[in-house]
């Protein structure tokens, strides 16, 4: 071997582990491949799958803020004390909310298996009566309210809701203030079974537990709701009836909706309760008299009213209410859609307290209050 072959086969071999170094170093794994965030229309728009599942999800809710004048009979505006000399004096309410809701859906050999939650978040002023637990009328935090969080498998609904006696037979009318004649407590926990003909033909059962000093049930037996409902182009006919377990005693509330006209819809609610037996202590806020679902004074109470749709932006919507204790509220409003998901909504109330002041306004210093809200509301 010469020295001429000996430098070219050293070359070579240089050569070759060069390059199998260089080849080493600009090796790259393959990417992982990527999970996109799907489009689920199956359940309505804002739904997206849920990455790895068959799980649909949307996420939603609300920016509020409250600005109310007036009397505090109407709850639109509040009282304070003089920082100077601890007068009680008349000042704005006002309250900021955020909401945040909640959906799932997803379908099973059983039916379509649903969530819903809602969550509020509020900071505003305290007004300075006994009902609110302050002294002052001063502005903080107002605490944190689960108000839905419920699951339901086909037509079995299990959770905290809103009472059957009012979502099932809706709420009275379009206006903020549609409680000045109250129509039934709201939260519970449920056991609830819904039943759709797919003709316009539905119905509910509900096993309620009620809320609060007077509404909690105070045994093993539940507060028990049945309702029926028919629903056409023109409107609708609807009923709920409800068992109070804690007085042992019945309300019930029969409710007539009509189309009238593309613009206008117009509803009327009566409601009709025993109450021989109630016994409510007089400490308790609410006041003496009624359980968990008749709420209003005396036997019978009456709600009215509706909306006009001006156009695509602008409504107006109007409910009016009374009751055998001679209560009397009128509401109204006109909402504003400035852009999409922006909505304002200016609404004057006004209450008259009757000889039987079973309402929820029995920290009202007058007989008749006046006030106004301006509500602007961001919902995305």
């Amino acid at each position: 071997m010469n020295i001429k072959s000996l430098l070219l086969g050293s070359a070579a071999a240089l050569i070759a582990v060069s390059g199998a170094r260089a080849a080493d170093a600009v090796t790259v794994a393959e990417p992982e491949p990527a999970e996109y965030v799907k489009i689920c229309d199956v359940y309505g728009s804002g739904y997206f799958y849920i990455p790895g599942t068959e799980t649909c999800l949307r996420i939603g809710g609300y920016v509020r803020y409250d600005i109310g004048v007036g009397d505090v009979g109407s709850f639109d505006g509040a009282k304070a004390f003089d920082h100077e000399d601890g007068d009680e004096q008349d000042t704005f309410y006002k309250q900021a909310r955020f909401t945040l809701k909640t959906w799932t859906g997803q379908e099973t050999e059983l039916g379509t298996l649903k969530t819903y939650t809602e969550t509020r978040f509020n900071f505003g002023n305290r007004n300075a009566y006994a009902y609110t637990n302050f002294t002052h009328g001063d502005a903080g935090n107002k605490g944190v309210s689960l108000n839905f969080a419920w699951i339901q498998l086909g037509g079995l609904r299990v959770g905290k809701d809103e009472s059957a006696f009012d979502t099932f037979i809706g709420y009275a009318g379009n206006v903020i203030q549609d409680t000045l004649v109250p129509y039934g407590d709201f939260d519970t926990n449920v056991v609830q079974y819904y039943f759709d003909a797919g003709n316009g033909f539905s119905a509910v059962v509900s096993l309620e537990e009620g809320s609060g000093v007077i509404g909690t049930i105070d045994s093993y037996v539940p507060h028990v709701v049945g309702g029926l409902k028919w629903t056409q182009g023109w409107g609708a006919i609807s009923g709920v009836i409800a068992y109070d377990s804690n007085y042992e005693e019945v309300a019930g509330k029969v409710r007539l909706d009509v189309n009238a006209t593309d613009a206008i819809s117009l509803f009327i609610m009566a409601g009709y309760g025993t109450d021989d037996n109630l016994s409510d202590p007089t400490w308790a806020i609410p006041a003496g008299g009624r359980g968990f679902y008749k709420q209003w004074s005396g036997n019978w109470a009456v709600w009215g009213g509706g909306t006009y749709k001006f156009n695509e932006k602008t409504s107006f919507n109007i409910q009016a209410s009374t009751d055998e204790g001679k209560n009397v509220g009128v509401a109204a409003n006109i909402a504003y859609d400035i852009v999409p998901g922006l909505t304002v909504t200016a609404e004057v109330d006004y209450l008259h307290l009757g000889d039987d002041t079973v309402s929820n306004w029995t920290n009202a210093d007058k007989k008749n209050s006046v006030g106004g809200l301006l509500r602007f509301q961001r919902s995305f």
